[in-house]
């Protein structure tokens, strides 16, 4: 296959080819129109004169039809007629009874094949306004005639037909061949080089641009970026600036991949050593029969924590897919949100907490009730994880004119400023505030997934914390056209 740049050069080469024809023959049409104006201007011009010299001969009181009897061939006057002879060109001058009464030299020079057909065809020149292209076997040429009716009708002439050779003056003169068929392809054969070496010089920079992305696509030197050359243009600095921002954006992406996968693989390291050591204490002949149950308890504990993980991992991986469907319907909030709050006072009785539900809003919004549940039991669930012994966490559901919301506020330990901005993040827990609570620690995808979840509805999830004092959650749902109205 040709290459980019051959391509490219042909397909100019050709748009010019076609356009340096299209030109030559609007300028060959162009030439020919006037030609021909001019050729029927002259004619009618000789048509003008001779029609002087007829009157300028009556003038003189000159006769110039010999007779009028129709039965007799007339004749003009020999110095008439040596007036019109000396007249360029083709000119006939009819009579009144259409016959022909004088001819040039170049009428009569024609064979006798011609001249009828000249003689027929004088009934089909126009009176007067246009012309008619004779063609002329024996001379091989074209001959433009134009009438002139004499109203006056001189000496019993009725009108002059004058024509000119068409056929010479359409042929090309020397420099239109040479213009044609040299230069014009001399210009096309440079410009198409020009463009030729003009390309190469772009394949080159796209060359240099393939190459380094070559280099950098590796996995390992995403941290690298494109330079434009000084010279590229305008467009190329623009792909090079749109390539860099999607180098950036993998660069991201396999940054989180890999400390996605780190992460998950120190979450399932310590539940499968902590499997595996209770497996192996429940199979020692050492161990009692109270020791080999404490240990299976243990081991399953550590199953389901490790079963939890794989789901949670598998509700984002489908999510990041797009293939995790809701299963939309009208959802009333206010009975789920009373449900979850039933939830939290058991959660909350275990771990010296009070809970309250100070307001709720009786609205419906399309949702799946499911996923809603879960988004708002890992907002109570992690509030109660991270408040201490005696705190307090409060529920509330409010309707606005467009949405609705559902706030969790708790007094627990709170979040760095710093830490805020990632706590969507999946894996990601701020150690050094919650190492002491390690006992509570979750996997960290909680978070993530009800952000998901939120999105998913139309809707969103923003915290609002201060280190030591307590943490805001906020999600806002979208309401049904059919709820605004009414609201």
């Amino acid at each position: 296959m040709f290459s980019t740049r051959v391509r490219l050069t042909t397909t100019f080469v050709v748009a010019l080819c076609v356009l340096t024809v299209a030109l030559f023959l609007s300028f060959l049409t162009a030439r020919n129109a006037s030609i021909y104006r001019d050729i029927g201007q002259s004619a009618a011009t000789k048509a003008e004169l001779a029609a002087r010299v007829l009157r300028q001969g009556l003038s003189l009181g000159q006769s110039i039809v010999v007779a009028g009897d129709p039965t007799v061939m007339p004749t003009l006057a020999p110095r008439v007629t040596n007036f019109l002879d000396a007249l360029p060109g083709f000119l006939l001058a009819v009579d009144t009874h259409g016959r022909v009464v004088y001819r040039s030299p170049e009428v009569r020079a024609l064979n006798e094949q011609d001249l009828k057909s000249l003689q027929n065809q004088l009934k089909l020149v126009p009176l007067s306004g246009q012309a008619l292209l004779l063609q002329l076997d024996s001379l091989g040429q074209r001959v433009l005639l134009v009438s002139e009716t004499l109203p006056d009708a001189p000496g019993g002439i009725a009108r002059i037909v004058a024509g000119g050779n068409t056929t010479v003056a359409r042929g090309l003169p020397r420099e239109y061949l040479v213009s044609g068929l040299f230069i014009a392809p001399l210009i096309i054969l440079v410009a198409g080089i020009a463009a030729f070496l003009l390309l190469s010089r772009n394949a080159r920079q796209l060359g240099e641009i393939a190459q380094e992305l070559t280099a950098i696509t590796d996995g390992r030197s995403l941290h690298r970026r494109l330079v434009p050359a000084e010279e590229s243009g305008s467009d190329f600095t623009e792909l090079v600036t749109t390539l860099n921002a999607m180098i950036a954006r993998l660069e991201t992406s396999f940054s989180g991949l890999r400390r996605f996968t780190a992460d998950a693989s120190h979450e399932l390291k310590t539940p499968l050593a902590v499997l595996r050591a209770d497996v192996e204490r429940a199979m020692s002949d050492r161990a009692n029969q109270t020791e080999k149950m404490v240990a299976l308890e243990e081991a399953l504990h550590e199953t389901t924590r490790m079963a939890d993980l794989v789901e949670s991992l598998l509700t984002l991986a489908r999510a990041d897919e797009g293939r995790f469907d809701l299963h939309r319907e009208p959802v009333a909030l206010q009975p789920l949100v009373q449900e979850v709050y039933e939830t939290a006072l058991i959660l909350g009785e275990a771990a010296e907490l009070t809970v309250n539900l100070p307001f709720t809003a009786d609205v419906t919004v399309m949702g799946d009730r499911t996923r809603l549940r879960q988004l708002f039991l890992n907002l109570v669930t992690n509030a109660i994880k991270y408040t201490p012994a005696g705190g307090k966490v409060e529920l509330g559901l409010g309707q606005h004119p467009d949405t609705v919301t559902f706030a969790v506020r708790d007094t627990g330990i709170g979040i760095a400023a710093a830490d805020v901005d990632h706590i969507f993040e999946r894996f990601w827990r701020a150690d050094r505030v919650r190492s002491r609570l390690s006992e509570r620690g979750g996997f960290g995808l909680g978070l993530a997934i009800s952000q998901w979840i939120a999105q998913a509805h139309g809707g969103t999830l923003i915290a609002n914390s201060r280190l030591g004092r307590g943490t805001l959650f906020t999600v806002t749902l979208p309401l049904p056209s059919s709820t605004k109205d009414v609201t």
